[in-house]
């Protein structure tokens, strides 16, 4: 899987590829922790669970992941994994200075999330 992708594959994986493999890209990018608090759970062990399958997502963290999924897709490939997670934890002028993985978390909307990705696409596009 090329890292290196244009923001509309990036949409479209994430709208198509099955949770599990949206959350093991999170979890292999940018760490166990930093995956379950995007999707607003509070156990970490919640992700290893939803790549095993052992059981999935409900619809909010589902849309809260794939929205996360599209930014650090986008990131991962122009900045690294270091600096995508920096990202992901630094207040962020596009999001009220807010930062973008607490913008995630409190998400219970698509409406709250419609900022991330470009928020994401904008720095990717700065620093690549």
């Amino acid at each position: 899987m090329s890292l290196t992708i244009t923001p509309e594959q990036v949409s479209t994986e994430a709208a198509l590829l099955p949770i599990h493999e949206i959350v093991a890209f999170l979890r292999e990018h940018l760490g166990q922790r930093m995956t379950a608090y995007v999707g607003g759970v509070n156990e970490p062990k919640m992700v290893s669970h939803w790549i095993a399958r052992h059981n999935t997502p409900r619809d909010q963290p589902q849309l809260r992941l794939r929205e996360g999924y599209q930014a650090a897709r986008l990131l991962v490939g122009n900045c690294g994994d270091e600096t995508s997670k920096a990202w992901f934890f630094s207040s962020n002028a596009q999001l009220d200075n807010q930062a973008p993985a607490y913008v995630l978390r409190q998400a219970t909307s698509w409406e709250d999330l419609r900022f991330v990705v470009p928020a994401a696409r904008a720095f990717a596009e700065a620093t690549g």
